[in-house]
């Protein structure tokens, strides 16, 4: 019947003088629109790891390429999108992340994209890097961790938007008025154990449910695109404090440090560019008093990824650096004195501060134009102590076009910062684009951070892939995984997301933007012609990068050579067979 039905097309479309496919005119049209794709396909950022793939690594990205291709049409299915009917949603690869991360999780795909070496974490907040199980099993453990708030969490609103944080007390008891009553003093220290086991709404079980709930963006947030970015960015901000000051206190921040360091390395990263805004204060071991300054965090952070590199599980973890950050809605005085703050403690730790950079909401914070006082002080100051601390500016991470946030990206870029967080917007700007290609500043790219703060409705509308076309050269990161929901450290989600989302990347341009990560690590102090001739050079150089990414390309080889053993055999290549 099939034969039949064939034939009958093909003599309607004779009689009909429809052309066929192969008709040679018709050929030389496909000919040439293949040709077309081609040339266009040679100003990607990745073309030359393309070309320069081996053959393993080549057949490891064809194998990849048939599992997503096989996975698309088995995962993504009528029967799942029935079962998110009441929802209202339609099911396709790379939909929204919240809806599809449970699915990702249960495919093959995933199983490899874990497996990955992804080089260096570039963006990513020290405050939202927490697994919060864990952190508040350590709370419950360590003596004397306590909550509190400034009004009784006594009723469903106040403990939806009250404010509460952690602290440490050596005089809570576990018989102190409860916080969830009204004749709850407010800022009084409460045990958190206490705390935990008579939350009105399920004990322990419970209090870490509602924890979770003000420490993320939930799925049920997430969704809601039209209360718009805004919204997103008010609860996302309220989240800092609290994983703050769950973390920063000595007992459980040590512990932390060599956690994050172990799952990232677990994760296939080998380096981390940490950020932190330094406005939770740090308490040591036992104290009363918060540190006056952040002396002590840092030089706990210090000392635990020291001794994680040394241990035997972290021996193939290359390191972590601090990028100093200060929040852009600060005003002009906050901003002067967190910059001296961040001079003194890169004469204190030179080899820990790689760089500095503004945080918050650029859409309500203030633009780089307007903070451009601040910056030119600050680089004369630097220059004062004899320091060299580089920008590694957030900017364009908004919807506007051409307003004064979009017009951060001008600035960035006029003021040398040698990467740009987000970028989000640049795809806007032609002349910009060429500057960053010919400046060499790597784009810091964070899909599911863009998709959760309601930049775009899935990977699918994120505008990374038209910087990948034009030339521009990025990486991937996860910036606050704990607060976006992924509950996971790495950057697997991202890495994951990207490869199924975009049909033109396959697991070749994956390899390109982790190759990137690396390339564009800050791994040691570096001046202005350094860092570009450093990264010119590539493997080609003499120094610390040129050798991680030698290290990087041998795990690289290793990783595809995996991939072909493991699913090489099983997998059928070719989908017309």
């Amino acid at each position: 019947m099939a034969t039949e039905a064939v034939a009958n097309d093909e003599a309607w479309e004779q009689a009909e003088g429809v052309p066929s496919l192969s008709d040679p005119f018709m050929q030389k049209y496909l000919a040439g629109r293949d040709a077309l794709v081609e040339q266009e396909k040679k100003q990607r950022s990745d073309h030359l790891f393309r070309q320069n793939l081996s053959p393993t690594a080549a057949e490891a990205c064809a194998i990849v390429s048939q599992i997503r291709f096989s996975e698309q049409q088995s995962i993504w299915t009528r029967e799942y999108e029935d079962s998110l009917a009441s929802q209202h949603v339609d099911v396709f690869p790379g939909m929204m992340f919240s809806l599809a991360k449970d699915r990702i999780e249960k495919s093959k795909l995933w199983q490899i994209v874990k497996k990955m070496p992804k080089g260096a974490l570039l963006h990513c907040h020290l405050e939202a890097m927490v697994d919060l199980d864990w952190a508040l099993d350590e709370a419950f453990a360590t003596e004397g961790v306590c909550i509190r708030s400034d009004k009784a969490l006594s009723s469903d609103e106040a403990r939806l938007r009250g404010d509460f944080s952690f602290t440490y007390s050596k005089s809570a008891s576990k018989d102190d008025i409860s916080i969830w009553t009204d004749e709850y003093a407010s800022n009084k220290p409460v045990l958190i154990t206490a705390a935990a086991d008579s939350f009105p709404d399920g004990g322990r079980e419970g209090f870490i449910e509602w924890v979770r709930s003000r420490t993320s963006i939930t799925p049920e947030e997430h969704l809601k695109h039209h209360e718009g970015p805004n919204e997103a960015w008010r609860k996302f901000m309220s989240c800092f404090p609290i994983l703050g000051s769950l973390i920063y206190y000595e007992p459980i921040y040590r512990k932390f440090v060599r956690k994050m360091c172990k799952e990232l390395l677990d994760d296939g990263v080998f380096y981390v560019d940490i950020r932190s805004a330094f406005y939770t204060p740090y308490r040591c071991t036992g104290q009363a008093d918060f540190d006056p300054d952040f002396f002590n965090m840092l030089d706990h952070l210090d000392e635990e990824i020291s001794n994680f590199k040394a241990s035997e599980e972290g021996k193939e973890f290359w390191g972590a650096r601090m990028i100093w950050t200060t929040i852009r809605a600060f005003d002009k005085r906050q901003v002067v004195e967190s910059m001296k703050q961040c001079i003194e403690m890169k004469l204190e730790f030179p080899e820990l501060i790689a760089g500095y950079d503004l945080v918050g909401q650029e859409d309500l914070g203030r633009p780089l134009q307007d903070l451009a006082p601040e910056l030119f002080f600050f680089k004369k100051k630097c220059a004062e102590a004899g320091v060299d601390i580089p920008f590694f500016f957030h900017a364009g991470e908004t919807l506007g076009d051409g307003d004064s946030v979009d017009e951060n990206l001008f600035d960035a870029i006029l003021l040398g910062t040698r990467r740009i967080g987000h970028g989000f917007s640049l795809y806007k700007h032609p002349l910009l684009i060429d500057m960053v290609k010919e400046k060499k500043i790597l784009i810091e790219s964070c899909p599911v951070s863009n998709e959760v703060l309601r930049l775009c409705g899935s990977i699918k509308s994120h505008p990374l892939p038209a910087l990948l076309a034009r030339g521009v050269c990025c990486s991937l990161s996860n910036d606050d995984p704990s607060i976006l929901g992924q509950q996971k450290l790495g950057m697997s989600h991202d890495f994951w997301q990207a490869l199924q989302g975009w049909e033109n990347l396959g697991l070749e341009g994956l390899g390109s933007l982790a190759e990137n990560s690396v390339r564009w690590a800050s791994f040691e102090d570096y001046s202005a012609k350094e860092w570009t001739q450093d990264i010119k050079d590539g493997t080609m150089g003499k120094g610390i990068r040129a050798q991680r990414l030698k290290d990087w390309m041998v795990k690289w080889e290793k990783y595809c050579a995996w991939i072909v053993d493991e699913f090489g055999v099983d997998e059928n290549l070719n989908p017309e067979e």
